[in-house]
């Protein structure tokens, strides 16, 4: 359905899904850490639902404008909310449940935007000038957030994934494990350039939109 778009469609299209959507996922972040004891992110008023507050230059505009022109998908990051995992109240197991708070609020928001395309399709017959706009960013909004869901979730250091199964392995395997994370990043662009990253994420990607969808009544 995107595809009949222009570029400048689909910027604006896909824009305010995307700022929310990694907004949101550190947001989610900090908030889990406020509660079990770290007020870091707190103290630094990164829990404000204000983008301009968790704008990375970088990530949230350029990486995302170059991806788009480049490959046709938006994709970028916010400036990350700072944890200080050493501050918890129970440092393994709170550092699982706020590393699991991100891609939990990309669900969340996919759901969302699933609702805003439920909405969208009622008002095409009667107000189409405002239902088809409600669609195109409804199919964007769960797009994105299942992308950066289903990525987030992949098991390697430093993703929220890797900080999850550290959490859940035993203390020592845990240590030994949390060695990878300085070339996680490399591990991750191998996966990419190999193909096999889009082998494990589109699958996951169609779920969670299919999910999304069922709990808007979509489906």
């Amino acid at each position: 359905m995107l595809d009949q778009l222009s570029i400048v469609q689909k910027i604006v299209v896909f824009a305010l899904p995307m700022i929310f959507a990694i907004t949101l996922h550190e947001v989610a972040h900090g908030w889990v850490a406020y509660k079990f004891g770290d007020d870091t992110a707190h103290a630094a008023g990164r829990l404000s639902l204000n983008p301009i507050r968790h704008v990375d230059p970088l990530g949230t505009l350029i990486v995302p404008l170059a991806m788009y022109l480049l490959t046709g998908f938006i994709f970028g990051w916010a400036k990350p909310v700072p944890v200080d995992f050493a501050r918890l109240r129970n440092p393994r197991r709170d550092m699982g449940l706020v590393a699991f708070a991100g891609p939990a609020a990309n669900l969340l928001m996919a759901i969302f935007w699933a609702l805003i395309l439920r909405v969208g399709l009622g008002l095409t017959e009667s107000t189409p000038w405002l239902g088809q706009p409600m669609i195109f960013m409804g199919y964007a909004g769960i797009l994105i957030n299942a992308f950066l869901m289903v990525l987030n979730l992949i098991p390697i250091p430093p993703l929220d994934g890797g900080r999850v199964l550290t959490a859940l392995l035993p203390r020592a395997l845990a240590e030994k494990y949390e060695r990878i994370e300085p070339v996680g990043i490399f591990i991750l662009l191998g996966l990419l350039m190999s193909g096999l990253l889009d082998w494990f994420l589109w699958p996951g990607i169609s779920l969670v939109s299919r999910i999304s969808g069922m709990f808007a009544g979509l489906a």
